[in-house]
Order: structure tokens, then sequence, then C-alpha cells
């Protein structure tokens, strides 16, 4: 099977589906490309700062989110030895300290919303195998295999969105730094007692960081480092007394836990990275969000980069087509207004994972 579009986009996480709407929306023909069957994917960051909620609200988008479900942040708190030490207020005139909204919320409006309009078609279970060149070199489509039959896409301008792995990164030889943080990550859903705010929990147990995000609809979620590479060695262990201190930094979850974490299979692990792409712009061709800058779980940053991203990318590859220019030289301006933030915000992330720490000197 054949067929022609504008943009191809390659991955219906946040960052390619709000993508696809905002072209839909502005009648750009749009094809988006997901692997997967569904949108209720493995665990991904589902928290918007007060960036990622303006730039919803800007589309007319947060209100319907919001209908779906959130859970907006009331502070930080910082917990040693069971006591609240230091707790962090939202900043004058916000209403929190982040929001949670769980990801299929945001893919659902998002989805929904670009099916509105005749320009946007989804194709799911659909996997890109190959990338098309011209030859010049342009890029101008793609194939994949779609319920084992193959497909072409043709289009004027292809998007990798499609994650810290991106198939399109590595089709077109786009070369990526691997940044290690010395952790990786277990996570973990339990249920919520009644009493607990909502609120994001931090503290340390063993010199090494636990977080608990209070959740849209009635869950925590844990995040506890571990260190780098450390799990199979864990799973060695018993995992009782790992537990245990959990129970023992928060008694209240003593049920919570019980009920949904019975062995080391109950948590998820994330190998933690950041990177950082060589360039993220080819003739034809742009990678955005985790495919070009996958950013660490530090401060929840993910999704809100890969919003900016798009609500950014919209005009120039609009301008692009416009102009009838796909060169790298045209697109690269999308990588010129985003790289020198997401590596200062990259930065950043190092410097607070390894002061963490410091913030329970003083208790």
């Amino acid at each position: 099977m054949d067929i022609k579009t504008e943009v191809c986009i390659v991955g219906a996480g946040p960052g390619g589906a709000f993508l696809a709407y905002l072209f839909a929306k502005n009648g750009i023909s749009t094809i988006l490309v997901e692997r997967h069957g569904g949108i209720d994917k493995e665990f991904r960051g589902e928290h918007l700062n007060s960036e990622g909620e303006l730039i919803l609200k800007r589309h007319n988008l947060f209100e319907k989110v919001k209908e779906y479900g959130l859970l907006m942040m009331d502070r930080v708190e910082y917990w040693d030895q069971s006591k609240v030490i230091k707790t962090i207020f939202p900043q004058d005139e916000e209403e929190h300290v982040g929001i949670h909204v769980p990801q299929n919320h945001l893919l659902n409006v998002f989805l929904n919303e670009a099916k509105k309009f005749d320009s946007f078609q989804l194709l799911m279970n659909t996997r890109v195998t190959e990338l098309i060149q011209d030859q010049e070199g342009r890029y101008v489509g793609v194939k994949a295999t779609r319920n084992e039959s193959d497909i072409t896409i043709q289009s004027s301008i292809i998007v990798g969105a499609d994650g810290r792995y991106s198939t399109i990164r590595k089709l077109a030889n786009i070369p990526t730094t691997i940044i290690k943080h010395g952790y990786d990550l277990l996570w973990a859903k339990i249920p919520r007692p009644i009493s607990w705010d909502p609120t994001i929990r931090l503290t340390m147990i063993n010199k090494h960081q636990l977080a608990l995000f209070t959740q849209a609809g009635g869950y925590i979620q844990i995040g506890w480092n571990i260190d780098e590479g450390s799990f199979s060695k864990l799973k060695n262990q018993s995992f009782e007394p790992f537990v245990n201190d959990l129970i023992k930094a928060f008694p209240e979850l003593t049920e919570a836990v019980h009920q949904s974490i019975q062995s080391w299979n109950d948590f998820v692990l994330l190998n933690v990275q950041s990177s950082r792409s060589t360039t993220w712009v080819k003739d034809g061709l742009v990678i955005m969000g985790d495919a070009a800058h996958t950013m660490s779980p530090t401060a929840a940053l993910g999704v809100n980069c890969a919003l900016k991203d798009a609500d950014l990318l919209v005009d120039i590859i609009r301008e692009s087509l416009n102009k009838q220019d796909t060169s790298a030289k045209m697109l690269s301006k999308f990588e010129y207004n985003r790289r020198k933030e997401i590596e200062i915000l990259q930065e950043k992330q190092l410097f607070q994972e390894i002061t963490f720490k410091n913030n329970f000197d003083a208790s």
C-alpha cells in the first residue's frame, strides 16, 4: 500500500500526538505512525509543570485534559525520620507545584481532537523499517509493516518522535551521546490512603533517593533510586528488607504496600540515562523529544520538553512546507532555538541529582 502525506510523524507519545494535532488543525496532511496497538503503554513521564500547562492552555486543550482527570500537587515535602524537614509551596500566582496527568488522558485528548480533521490519519500497529531518500539524499518517506502488510508512506517531512531508542534516529545515522547518571529507577504503584494529600514527598533511604508522587485516580507512584546496573543483584536478595525500609519511612503506607508490592516483579525498572544527539535535523527529517534529547526523570521534565518541542516545531515545518524548502538548513531553526535550553536543563538535572542529599544535611 502506498500513501502520500505532507508530514509523517513516527511515535504517538505526547510529543508526537500533540504535534500531529497541531498540524491537522492547520490543515497540513499528517500521518501519525505508532508501533503499539494502543495508547496504554508502559510507564512514562506523567507530570506537567507550569510551562507544559501554559502550552496546553494556549491551544485550548487543558480543560479537555482536565475533564479526563488530573491532580494538582499542593506542595513538595522533604522527609527525614518520619518528619517533614522542608516544604516547597507554589510560587506566587501559581496553583500547584506540578500536575499529575495520566499519559493516556493526554493522548486521548490529542488524538481525539486530531481525528476531527480530515487531514489527520493514525496508523497503529505500524513499525517503520526503512527510510526513503531521493537521489540528492533528502528523506522523502518511510517503509513500514502493518499487520504483516508492507506500507510505503511518501512525505515531504519525516518527524521522529519515537523516544529514547528512536528507530528514526538510528535509520538516519544520527550519532547520539549517552549520559549515564549513576543510578537506575524502580517504579511501583500503590493505592493512596485517604489521608494522603496531593504531594510530592522526597526522602533518602540507605543513601538513595525515594520519591512518592500522588497520582490522579487514587494512587501513589513510587520512584526508588538504586545503583546503576544493580537490579539483577538485588533480585537475588531477600525482598522484604527492601520494602520494610519503605514502610519504616512512611508507616501509613503499610497496608497499601503489602497489598500491591509482594515481590520484585511488582517493580518496573527504568534504566536511567539522558542523551544528546549530534544533530536534530537532516534534509527532510527532524527528531524531537526523547529521540533528540532524552531527559532523566529528575524534576519530571520529559513530557514538558516534548510539548515545547512540538509547539515550536509546528510553525517551522509549516514555513518549510509553504516555501517548499525542507532542507536541514531550514529545519535547523528548531534545533537552534531549543538545543541550548535543553542542555542547560540536562545540566540542572545532573546538579540536582548530585546535590539531592544536601537537602537533609541540617536534619
